[in-house]
This record gives structure tokens, sequence and C-alpha cells, in this order.
């Protein structure tokens, strides 16, 4: 039986910890080649003494600092910051990378992953919302394979395999809808603690953040559009309360496919890490007898405007996706340390999309990094704007 080793880039968060139990499950099948995650260096030192990673790294110095001590004398080498994520993500006893570290601070060692023609297990989003056009075309030059991670892109993957594009009209992607699906009132007064009560998935706070604004499935759109050549007016959202349909593929003679299977984030994350094959699973399977009702509703865009705001962002092309993902990671932090409201999350993301500069046509990496930081700096000037506003 041959042996796949994994390079697992955000190993402490949500999909981590996910994937480290499919490894475990694996009967041998696969085992780590690499550890990173960013500040949680306990952990990190936990999972390095149980997985014995040819490397391990903390993207935070300090982090690092403290890591290297606590490991000292175990012979598995420490690395930090940026380069220690791109050595991670290159390293050369990996023959596939989990790339699973939150936000921006996904997108260089995802593009250094995708220009050494490894195969990528995506599940930052982030990438491909900012710099989509860079990273599928270093896949493509390099040779390598980009498999989708979230559950709803590996759900259509799965869907299109073997099938001509041309045959397929549209894509469908599901979403929960969040905590505050159905929630009449305003939402303004609703506090992280709401937002993170997700009702179907155990997630980090920001995704989980991200779901209840609607963004996450904006972002997730703007994703599929790189990883299948679809347009994006022919991939529509429908919210699913169940969270049981992942995804559908409508055909153009009507037929409609679909994908189920249990809300566990490690069923689709097995499914890249033993891609081709499928194995076995020790965990919860459907029972279609017992699921009940499987409910499907359209979007609001008026209460929730974020998807439509993701949808602008990408029709305005050029650096416009990688603003509109910064201004929003820093608006989801600033609503998670209480400085705004849930319903400014959405305002700043707009405000930054209005007031930055977008390089337009295709920009390099340089200028999609420039944009990001851009755009994170005029969000928190947008913040202290509110904040302000708000003691006045």
């Amino acid at each position: 039986m041959e042996t796949r080793r994994v390079a697992l880039l955000g190993s402490t968060g949500s999909i981590g910890e996910s994937a480290l139990d499919v490894i475990r499950a694996s009967g041998g099948r696969l085992a780590v080649a690499a550890l990173a995650a960013s500040t949680n260096w306990r952990r990190l030192a936990a999972q390095a003494r149980e997985f014995r990673p040819l490397l391990v790294v903390a993207a935070d110095e300090a982090a690092a600092g403290e890591l290297a001590h606590e490991l000292a004398g175990s012979g598995i080498p420490v690395a930090a910051g940026a380069e220690g994520l791109e050595r991670a993500a290159v390293h050369p006893a990996a023959q596939i990378v989990l790339s699973a570290i939150v936000g921006a601070a996904g997108i260089l060692p995802t593009l250094a992953a995708a220009r050494s023609g490894r195969t990528i297990a995506l599940a930052n989003k982030e990438s491909l919302v900012a710099a989509g056009g860079l990273i599928t075309a270093a896949v493509r030059d390099a040779g390598g394979v980009l498999l989708p991670v979230d559950s709803e892109h590996n759900a259509l993957f799965q869907l299109l395999a073997g099938r001509d594009h041309a045959e397929v009209s549209r894509l469908v992607l599901t979403a929960s809808g969040g905590p505050f699906f159905g929630r009449t009132g305003s939402l303004d007064d609703v506090t992280p603690e709401d937002a993170l009560r997700h009702p179907s998935w155990s997630m980090g706070a920001k995704v989980s953040i991200d779901s209840a604004t609607l963004m996450n499935k904006g972002l997730e759109v703007i994703e599929a559009h790189w990883l299948f050549g679809m347009p994006l007016e022919r991939i529509a959202v429908v919210i699913h309360p169940q969270s049981i349909v992942h995804g559908a593929v409508e055909m153009n003679d009507g037929a409609l496919l679909a994908h189920l299977s249990p809300p566990d984030m490690r069923i689709p994350i097995a499914a890249a890490l033993h891609h081709p094959r499928r194995v076995e699973l020790p965990w919860q399977r459907l029972d279609l007898a017992t699921l009940g009702r499987l409910e499907f509703f359209p979007p609001d865009h008026q209460r929730f405007p974020a998807l439509e705001l993701a949808y602008a962002a990408f029709a305005r092309g050029g650096t416009a996706p990688a603003i509109l993902n910064a201004a929003n990671e820093v608006a989801v932090q600033s609503f998670l340390d209480r400085r705004i409201r849930f319903t400014a999350i959405v305002e700043v993301v707009a405000g930054v999309l209005a007031r930055v500069a977008v390089h337009q046509g295709s920009p390099d990496i340089d200028q999609i990094m420039a944009a990001d930081a851009a755009a994170r700096e005029a969000a928190a000037e947008h913040v202290r704007g509110l904040q302000a506003t708000r003691r006045g």
C-alpha cells in the first residue's frame, strides 16, 4: 500500500483538525510531511509529537520561538514566518498540499505550491478570490492538480467528473442561510456569539461570520468560476437549511444532478486527499428514509447584500475581488472584536470597494498584494469612522 504524504497548511484550524482525523482514519494510506499554523504553538507542538512531520511551521515569529523551545530535542525542524509557510508548501516529501490557512495569508503559499506543480487540496477560497487567474494558470503551466475541499465545490467536482461542460447549463451552490435565516426584525443588535451559532456546521470564527452575512457564498461563487471555468451568471445560489445537498449540476436537458452527504467536512477532505480513490470512512451515513424534508429557498439579497456585492466585485475585475476579500477580513474581525455592528460588515466592504482604486486587467501578485494592503488600511479607517460616529 502506497502512503501519500500531506503538507497541511492551517493544521490547528477547523479544517486542519478534520484533516488530521482523516489521516488517522486512513489506515496508513496518508501521512504528514509538514504542519503549519499561525499562532497556536501549543496545539501545533502536540500535533507534531503525534504525527512526526519532517517540518513544522508557525507563521507568527513569537509563536515559532515558543514552538522551537517546546520541540527542542525532538529532531523535528521548526521554521517561521511567510518563508516557512512557503517551505512547507513545496516540501519535497509532500505529494499533496492541503491549503487550509484562513484568509489572504494563504495566497502566497498556495501560489508557491501551484508553481511547484504540486497537487493542491484547496480549502483556502480566498486564494482563488484574490488571485484566481494567477493560481489556476500556475497549476496549469506547472502540470499540477487543483482539488477543491469546500463541501460545495468538492460536490460539484464529483458531479462534473468526466462530463462535457458544454452539456452543463448551470452550477448550483447551496448555503445553509446561517443562524439568521428566517429571522425577522433588525440584525443591528446581534452579537458575535449569535452570529457564531451556526445551525449546521462546526467552523472557525471567520467562516462562521461569513456564513451569517452570506459573504461566504459570494466568495464561493467566485471560487467556483476559477475552479470550473463557468461564468458567474451560470452559477446559482440557493438556501438549503438542512445542509444535506451540497451542490447540484443542471444539465442542458433539464436533469438536475445533486450530491448529498451529512454536514461533515471530513467527507470532502477525505475525497480530496485520497483522490482519485474512494476509501471507507467510519463516520455517519445518510439514511434517506429518516431525512424528513429537504427545503430550498432563494437568497434574500436585500437583507443579505454581501452576495450581490461579491458578484459586483467580480464583474469589475482586476484587483476588485482582492479588495473585497481584504476589506471583509478586516470588517469581520472588527465585528468579532465588538468594534462595529453586524450590519456594518457589508457597509465597510462596500465603502472600501468604492474608495480603493482597482487595477484592471490581469494583475500580478505584487499588484494583488498591494491592493490587499490598501484595502485593509481603508477598511481600518472606515471602522474607526464608524466607531467615532457611534461615540458621538
